[in-house]
């Protein structure tokens, strides 16, 4: 029998604490619902959408590019084709035009180019963690988590470093989306349209004056032998700092809170690291699942899971659900590091949206705790965890920490940002 389908779209329901039970009876018995969209704090009220929870479904949908197209918009609401194209850049395109785009920045996040960027990312961690040692407590969301890919981002744009703290904090207002702490979904437009704006006025300084960095790739590389306008690159930019910045820093945040409330398996991992980096790290890729969903709409009739789906209705794909579905992980609400196979949905599924960032985040995390093991050994949390208000993104505002304080390098830089 099809359950009662709660409302996805109401803020409630994310607040709740039965969340992960609700979308466990819609994976058994409804997979498919229709959600209205009522009007709530980051979304106006719309025409509904397809809720699809199964793991196969979404992958499904992801992998059927042409029956299922993202260039209608990836947002949950309904925005302007034209608005929604300058808002998230090439995640709102289709082929060919989303391959021409990708391919701008394709070789940069390759796994031969990312594996040459380890000994400075390792070096950027280290100073990282070097900032916080001595005092004995930090914020690990804001000190760490967040520090981190802040740096490598930044790094590989051309980001001047005093540049880069008013970077990070338009990056943290851009993603929530409802957040009251962060002025809801118009201060998200607003900051997003700021970061635009900075990677137009990079473009330009680029333009005169070539450097050995992404922007300078972004702002010479030509399509059908024109160089990308202002607004490509301005979009392009915003889209690489939020996708950067953000998701690796709730992935590496959560794996910390998943560690710290299962210290069997920390300490398994910490044991023989290496070993164990890599089921580890798509553990806490599959346990965190940062972006909750994305959207697709349906280019013609077609059917879901049994489902009859109209040409023009809105397709949300919960990669949350996804990550819990039973038919697919063995007790899915286990926070197992040594989880295999782990075929998790948190970077998309396939496809040709398949997160561009994954070979980098990867390394990232596994970088990140390898060496926070070896320098705060014995960081715990000390304090509850804040959690973001949204429903798309599965952020942490803040998570305290202590630690036995120790001194830093003495070759560590003052300030590794």
């Amino acid at each position: 029998m099809p359950v009662t389908a709660p409302c996805l779209s109401e803020p409630s329901f994310w607040a709740s604490s039965d969340r992960e039970d609700v979308f466990a009876r819609l994976r058994e018995n409804d997979p498919v619902t229709w959600q209205e969209e009522p009007e709530t704090i980051w979304s106006e009220s719309g025409r509904g959408y397809w809720a699809v929870v199964r793991h196969a479904d979404v992958r499904s949908v992801t992998r059927n590019t042409r029956r299922f197209v993202s260039g209608l918009g990836t947002e949950l609401f309904d925005l302007p084709v034209e608005v929604a194209r300058s808002y998230s850049g090439m995640l709102n395109m289709d082929a060919p035009e989303h391959t021409r785009f990708r391919a701008c920045v394709n070789a940069a996040f390759s796994a031969r180019r990312v594996k040459t960027l380890e000994d400075s990312i390792r070096s950027t961690t280290r100073a990282t963690l070097d900032a916080v040692c001595e005092n004995g407590t930090c914020d690990f969301t804001k000190d760490v988590a967040d520090a981190l890919p802040t740096a490598v981002t930044c790094d590989l744009l051309g980001v001047p470093h005093a540049d880069r703290p008013a970077l990070a904090s338009l990056s943290r207002s851009a993603v929530p989306l409802g957040d009251p702490e962060f002025g809801g979904r118009d201060a998200s437009f607003k900051a997003v349209a700021e970061l635009m704006e900075y990677g137009k006025q990079l473009r330009a300084e680029r333009l005169t004056a070539p450097c050995d960095d992404l922007m300078t790739v972004l702002a010479t590389h030509e399509i059908d032998g024109q160089r990308l306008g202002e607004d490509d690159v301005g979009t392009f930019f915003e889209l690489l700092v939020t996708a950067g910045i953000e998701t690796t820093g709730a992935a590496i945040a959560h794996g910390l809170i998943a560690l710290s409330q299962n210290p069997d398996q920390m300490a398994v991992w910490r044991s023989d690291f290496a070993a164990g980096a890599s089921e580890a790290v798509e553990e806490i890729l599959r346990w965190s699942t940062p972006v909750v969903h994305f959207r697709r709409t349906a280019a013609a009739d077609t059917v879901i899971a049994g489902t009859e789906v109209a040409a023009g209705d809105k397709v949300v794909l919960f990669y949350n659900s996804a990550n819990r579905d039973e038919t697919v992980f063995e007790d899915p609400h286990r926070f197992d590091i040594g989880r295999a196979p782990n075929p998790h949905l948190t970077f998309g599924g396939g496809g040709p949206h398949h997160c561009l960032g994954a070979h980098l985040a990867r390394l990232e995390m596994r970088v990140l705790f390898e060496e926070l093991f070896q320098t705060l050994p014995d960081i715990r949390l000390a304090g509850e965890p804040t959690y973001m208000h949204s429903m798309f993104f599965n952020g942490i505002k803040s998570l305290p920490c202590e630690f036995t304080p120790r001194l830093r390098r003495a070759s560590a830089p003052l300030d590794p940002k």
